[in-house]
Parts: C-alpha cells; sequence; structure tokens
C-alpha cells in the first residue's frame, strides 16, 4: 500500500438505501478534502489555495438523500489531485518525467487549459507542482483511485438500470460566485447542464428548472458549464440513461472566502430533497426508451 491509499481509506464512499425510492442516484465527485500529505508537500501553493478547485460541502447538501430512499456516491481525494470527471488519460505531457502511454489524450481543450486527470492548475490558474511529477506516479493514481471509482459508479447505475429499466444520475458540483472574466455575466444561483440536450431527455433539467425556480432559484442553461465527462460518459438517453449536471453558485450556501458554510445550508439541502421527490414523480416511461424491469 502506498502513502496516499493509507490517507484515502476509502478513496470514495456510497451509500446505498435499504428500499430504492427510483432510479436516481446522486453523485458528487469534486468534494473530496481528504489531501494526501506527500501531495500537499510536493505543492508549490498552500492548503486554502489548493482547495480553491473543491466543491466544498456539495456531499453534505445530499448526504440526507440516501435515507429517503436515493443512493449517493461521494468522493474523498480532492479533484487537485485526480480529477474522476475526465477521460481517465487526459494528461499534460509537459507535467511529467517520463513518456505517458501512447493512448493519453494530451491534446483536449482540458489538458490545454491545465485541467486534465492530473490536473496542473487550480480553479484560479495557480500552477500547483514546484517539480515535473513522475510518470509512473500520474498512472499509479488513476490505477487505485480514478478506475475504482468509476467501476462502482459503473455497478451502481447498471443495478438501477436493471432493476428499474432506466436511471438518472445527478451529477452535484458548485461553482465560483463570480467567473475568472470580467466579461462574464453575473452567474446565476444554479446552471443545469445537458450537454446541450444529449445526456437526458428534455423534460429532466425542464423539471431542474422548474422545481428549483419555484423554490426561489435564479437558474441558467449549460453556460459556462455544460457538463463534463460523467454527463457526457454516462448519459446515454437512448440506451435509458439519463445524466444532468447541476453546477450551484457557491454564494448560495457558503462563505467563499472563509470556507464555511452559510446561513441558508440546511435550507439548500432541503431544496435539494424537494428536487429528489419531483424527479422520483416523473413517470419513468416518460423518459424514453427503456427496457423492461428485470423481475
Amino acid at each position: 500500500m502506498t502513502e496516499f491509499e493509507g490517507e484515502l481509506s476509502p478513496p470514495f464512499e456510497i451509500v446505498e438505501p435499504s428500499s430504492w425510492r427510483a432510479p436516481i442516484i446522486f453523485n458528487s465527485p469534486h468534494s473530496g478534502s481528504v489531501y494526501p500529505a506527500e501531495f500537499v508537500n510536493a505543492s508549490r501553493i498552500d492548503l486554502a489555495a489548493l482547495r480553491r478547485s473543491e466543491d466544498s460541502f456539495m456531499d453534505e447538501l445530499i448526504s440526507g438523500l440516501a435515507v429517503s430512499g436515493f443512493p449517493t456516491v461521494r468522493v474523498n481525494f480532492p479533484r487537485s489531485y485526480v480529477d474522476v470527471n475526465r477521460e481517465p488519460y487526459e494528461l499534460d505531457p509537459r507535467m511529467f518525467t517520463g513518456r505517458l502511454p501512447s493512448f493519453a489524450n494530451t491534446r483536449s481543450m482540458r489538458v490545454a487549459g491545465g485541467l486534465g486527470t492530473i490536473p496542473r492548475v487550480v480553479g484560479d490558474g495557480q500552477e500547483i507542482y514546484r517539480e515535473r511529477l513522475n510518470v509512473e506516479e500520474a498512472l499509479s493514481r488513476i490505477e487505485v483511485l480514478y478506475k475504482p471509482y468509476h467501476r462502482a459508479l459503473r455497478r451502481l447505475i447498471n443495478k438501477a438500470h436493471q432493476a428499474f429499466g432506466t436511471v438518472i444520475l445527478v451529477d452535484c458540483h458548485s461553482m465560483p460566485s463570480v467567473g475568472v472574466s470580467r466579461d462574464e455575466p453575473r452567474r446565476p444561483d444554479v446552471v443545469i447542464g445537458d450537454r446541450y440536450g444529449t445526456s437526458c431527455a428534455p423534460l429532466l433539467p425542464d423539471l431542474v428548472e422548474q422545481t428549483l425556480g419555484s423554490l426561489g432559484y435564479s437558474t441558467g442553461r449549460n453556460k459556462p458549464y455544460a457538463g463534463g465527462f460523467i454527463t457526457e460518459h454516462y448519459g446515454n438517453p437512448a440506451s435509458g440513461l439519463h445524466t444532468v449536471q447541476i453546477e450551484l453558485n457557491r454564494a448560495v450556501y457558503m462563505d467563499e472566502r472563509r470556507r464555511e458554510r452559510g446561513p441558508r445550508f440546511a435550507q439548500v439541502a432541503a431544496d435539494f430533497a424537494v428536487l429528489a421527490e419531483a424527479l422520483a414523480k416523473v413517470p419513468l416511461g416518460d423518459l424514453g426508451p427503456f427496457q423492461a424491469a428485470a423481475e
């Protein structure tokens, strides 16, 4: 066992209800806050700067849903260490000593921006590492952390799909209240991403928008976040696999500067429960093609 394996035990957690209310899974891939000491020591920036990439407390906002019959998934390692919302090998060759595998995707837009599977920068563009990483270190993180998470998520999705004939994955994220560019308009409370209509049945983002709007949230669609690898990879409406991404403005539920829960935290968690119930009431047949549920 390597040092990071010990510190990151468990690397992710799935809480499955005793009885499923509906084939709806709530996933928080970017709220991990367990930072391996070796990683912090290798960084040129301090822990507070590393944490700017975190979707802080998003896992807590959805944690109560399992009691109501909705499985939840949370990742414990930080996205600045390994980002599970990327392809498995989106890697920047400038970051590493040694040769990357021939199948690595070194030319994606996310790699160019420094936000590959092993990120080069944190959310505000600061470089993470003082020195280049050994390529074996990067590949080890992918084998030990990234791949087991996706295997477990895929098993959970398949379980729901087989039992109900369809599945809805709600990928939960948070965004800084202000964009990097001054030209960007003021961000709404929630941005709903469906990869521009390709990752789920249209009625799902419509329902999310309607439900959250009725609770007082301002909403937007697909800009500046349309959904990452998870939304794209697991969303296949023609096969009954629906994925919708929710980006919650951090100013709504937390103090961004102090990184503390805000006064509305409990209410926002309660509003996620309202959203879960609204999604659970959607007749499964309205989602489009689906297989007959297993007997």
